[in-house]
C-alpha cells in the first residue's frame, strides 16, 4: 500500500490521510434487448457484413474496445472524495 496518492490532487494517502476512497467507473455500451426475426436474417446480405468489417478495420484495437467497454479506477483523499461526490460530471449542473 506504500506510495499510493490521490489521483486528483496527488496528496500521499495512508500517510497524510487516515482513509482513502476508491472510485470505480464502468463505461459500457447499453444495448436494448435485440430480437432477430426470420425477416432480419432473410434481408441480411454479405455486403452488409463486409461494410461492417471495413468500418472496424479503420479503428485501432483501443478505439474498438472503447466503443464497447472501458473501466477506470481512482484513489481519492477525503477532500477530493467530497468534491467528486458533489460534482461527478464536471461542467454539468445537477
Amino acid at each position: 500500500m506504500e506510495g499510493i496518492s490521490c489521483d486528483r490532487c496527488n496528496k500521499s494517502l495512508l500517510i497524510d490521510e487516515d482513509v482513502r476512497y476508491q472510485v470505480h467507473i464502468v463505461v459500457q455500451a447499453a444495448y436494448d434487448p435485440m430480437e432477430i426475426t426470420a425477416d432480419d436474417l432473410k434481408n441480411s446480405n454479405p455486403g452488409s457484413w463486409a461494410a461492417l468489417i471495413q468500418q472496424l478495420e479503420k479503428l485501432t484495437e483501443q478505439e474498438a474496445q472503447d466503443q464497447v467497454h472501458r473501466e477506470f479506477r481512482f484513489d481519492l483523499c477525503p477532500p477530493c472524495q467530497k468534491i467528486y461526490l458533489a460534482t461527478p460530471l464536471p461542467g454539468r449542473s445537477e
